[in-house]
């Protein structure tokens, strides 16, 4: 990335132009400025493209058509995810209108799932560099890496960072985590308008566990062992402390660490800037909203539910605090909305007498003579055991373990409540804690599902039923805007139920053919309408740096939308 090589200014008459300052070969080498076979002839003349392309001229609309039939002919999603890649790297404005026009197809590809298969070959389907990579061999070098950019300090609005060490439900992937970042930042623009030339993609290069990539001859990234540690923080600090006085209007959003390190950026930062973790303050904000949605439907309140959450890491506990948060705000104590929800790891039930729980794990782990009777003959406090004994109304996942929700454990917990929640968020699909399909089966069709992958409809009985998909992209892109138009000094957790409030009242969950969430496809509607939540959220809070006299007309006017400005002669 380097400083642009064109200028959008308004005309007399309110429209805007863009003025191009490249010339020849270099501007068909920007995908910020290309336009392909859309340059008008008096266009190529004037940027000396004279017989550099086919006289053939094709409007916007028709090259989204011919790429939308190249799209089609691909065998696979990584072929596909690839030839989107290539688009996004020669032409932007083509790129966010096909993706935009055809969202819930291509949704997936460029996001999860598919970015994950794409992260796994990265160093072997590298073409081009997008984004910035720093790495914790030169932390010397993180400034002057993202003073390469050649941008100034009203330049950029939104940098996605990510470690790779928790690259959706995959793990460890080193250096190919810099495609999570550009895959997030893509969802950003198509969703919620957030203008593509305003924001930066970073991968963090702190080396890898993978013996897999180590001892891959075409691996792209550092050949070491994960650095942790002081010289770890070192590097994180390093980072945040350019990027917050290069661009100190930016949010900072961290992709993909693994749970410690991500709790140890957010306590160090969280209060002081404007930032956030998207796995485990978006995850829950989308899980907040799937939870409130379904209290709607099966009835009474939330401060009256008992939730297990199936997987005690990041998300997990991230899901539980906002649950909490919002508990407490309709009344309860902390340690009363802390006392409902049931969190378990890989040992079972979280409970107090454990040595190795997390400080973030410990206000939810409960006290073992009150769940002693719980217990298996073989001692085990397990998912079953938890489900037989507190007869939950709630069950979330978060653990990356295929099919956890057993036939035994639905059944059991349908026994004793008649619309049980269940929503196995976790992703890619393949590791979906149950189906939606097996789940309305177990259930006698009276589960309320969201589930983190996309799942195509469910036919039971006569019935069909839509699953909402809990996924992230029904609220970062939103929250970013709003974030953006208000200039938000710090993003508390206010923002957060904000927006999953905003979320859950755009779902109509009493209609099994609508689901528990909007569908992907209202991407745009949704992501405004959080918009403006949380911009009046920030001003009520006072965190609002700019003020907002009209926040629906504010978010409108900020969204960037895919077309081909006039170019000024």
């Amino acid at each position: 990335m380097a400083s642009r090589k064109y200028t959008v200014g308004d005309a007399a008459d309110g429209s805007r132009h863009v003025q191009i300052h490249a010339r020849g070969l270099d501007v068909l080498d920007d995908p910020e400025i290309n336009r392909g076979t859309a340059f008008t002839m008096a266009d190529r003349d004037h940027l000396g493209l004279h017989g550099r392309l086919p006289r053939g001229l094709e409007t916007l609309e028709e090259q989204v058509a011919r790429s939308y039939e190249q799209f089609k002919a691909k065998g696979s999603d990584i072929e596909r995810w690839v030839f989107l890649t290539n688009l996004h790297d020669s032409n932007e404005v083509l790129f966010y209108k096909l993706v935009g026009e055809h969202v819930h197809e291509m949704l997936p590809i460029v996001y999860t799932p598919t970015v994950g298969a794409a992260i796994e070959e990265f160093s072997h389907l590298f073409r081009r560099p997008r984004g910035l990579f720093l790495s914790i061999d030169d932390i010397d070098g993180v400034d002057r890496a993202l003073a390469s950019t050649g941008l100034g300090a009203d330049d950029i609005d939104l940098i996605v960072a990510s470690d790779a060490e928790a690259i959706l439900g995959i793990g460890d992937w080193g250096v190919g985590g810099i495609d999570i970042s550009i895959g997030k930042l893509a969802v950003y623009t198509v969703a919620a308008g957030i203008d593509p030339a305003r924001v930066l993609a970073v991968g963090l290069d702190v080396g890898t566990n993978r013996e897999q990539l180590l001892n891959d001859p075409r691996y792209l990234g550092l050949r070491h062992s994960r650095v942790r540690g002081e010289e770890y923080d070192r590097f994180i600090d390093a980072y945040v402390a350019s990027a917050s006085s290069r661009f100190p209007n930016a949010i900072l959003h961290w992709e993909d660490f693994s749970g410690p390190p991500a709790r140890g950026i957010l306590a160090r930062y969280g209060e002081k800037l404007c930032t956030f973790d998207d796995d485990i303050q978006g995850t829950a904000a989308v899980g907040l909203a799937s939870v409130l949605s379904g209290v709607r439907v099966a009835g009474g309140r939330l401060v009256d539910q008992k939730i297990v959450v199936f997987g005690a890491g990041s998300a997990g506990v991230g899901i539980a605090d906002l649950i909490a948060l919002a508990m407490t705000e309709d009344g309860l104590t902390a340690e009363e909305a802390a006392g409902r929800i049931y969190l378990l790891d890989r040992p079972g039930l979280l409970t107090s007498d454990m040595t190795d729980l997390y400080d973030y794990q410990q206000p939810y782990a409960k006290d073992p003579d009150e769940v002693a009777g719980w217990r298996a003959a073989d001692g085990t406090l397990g998912l079953l055991q938890v489900v037989e004994n507190l007869h939950p109304t709630m069950l979330v996942g978060t653990s990356g373990v295929t099919g956890a929700f057993t036939e035994e454990v639905l059944r059991t917990m349908h026994q004793h409540c008649e619309r049980p929640i269940i929503l196995p968020m976790s992703n890619p699909t393949v590791l979906a804690e149950q189906t939606p399909a097996h789940i309305l089966e177990w259930t006698d069709g009276q589960a309320l599902v969201a589930t983190g992958s996309p799942f195509g409809p469910v036919e039971r009985n006569g019935t069909t039923y839509r699953i909402g998909q809990a996924n992230n992209a029904l609220m970062f892109p939103g929250l970013g805007l709003g974030v953006i138009v208000c200039r938000a000094a710090t993003m508390p957790p206010s923002l957060f139920i904000a927006a999953a409030r905003a979320l859950a009242e755009l779902a109509d969950p009493s209609d099994p053919a609508k689901g528990l969430l909007p569908d992907i496809s209202r991407l745009r509607e949704v992501s405004a309408t959080v918009a403006v939540d949380v911009i009046n959220t920030a001003t009520a809070a006072g965190i609002a740096r700019v003020p907002v006299d009209d926040p629906i007309q504010a978010v409108h006017d900020a969204m960037w939308w895919p077309a081909y400005l006039p170019i000024k002669h």
